[in-house]
């Protein structure tokens, strides 16, 4: 499993709008819901849920990245979407710097063996100074996710 797998170009934002830790969760989810890739019946149990993962520690890893993420009962598959933050968001980040690439996924629950791999994935790739500066500077998903894959393809 990588990233690039997981993502699509309705899994994408370039450019995030919220430049707040809980706003920029909610315009990701809405932004699954509206392009049709999260059921609008799960909109407020993923809100929730991913809501009660934050409360117990920020989910900002350090170095501009955050990754949001919660089990989900009723999913068939993992959902993920990323989300660029041109500004950053103020994410509660454990080195207190601005998030700047953003992974949210939620996992099918119960689901423990592919919650590991997707965090796996995502530090495999988002781990790499290089790929993040890349990312900062491509101007459209088409670009982002090309240089999510060309990174994944050479790992």
């Amino acid at each position: 499993m990588n990233l690039a797998e997981l993502l699509s170009p309705n899994r994408v934002i370039a450019n995030m709008q919220s430049d707040e830790h809980w706003p920029a969760i909610v315009e990701l989810i809405d932004h699954l819901v509206e392009k049709g890739e999260l059921a609008s019946d799960h909109r407020v149990d993923a809100l929730s849920a991913l809501k009660e993962r934050e409360a117990q520690r920020s989910t900002g890893i350090g170095g501009g990245i955050a990754i949001p993420h919660s089990f989900l009962p009723d999913l068939d598959d993992v959902v993920t979407i990323f989300g660029r933050s041109v500004e950053g968001v103020d994410f509660c980040a454990l080195d207190r710097a601005p998030v700047h690439y953003i992974v949210l996924f939620l996992v099918p629950e119960a689901q423990h063996t592919l919650h590991l791999k997707t965090l796996s994935a995502i530090a495999k790739i988002m781990n790499s100074a290089d790929t993040r500066n890349r990312l900062g500077d491509a101007d459209t998903v088409e670009k982002i996710l090309d240089i999510l894959s060309q990174r994944q393809a050479a790992a």
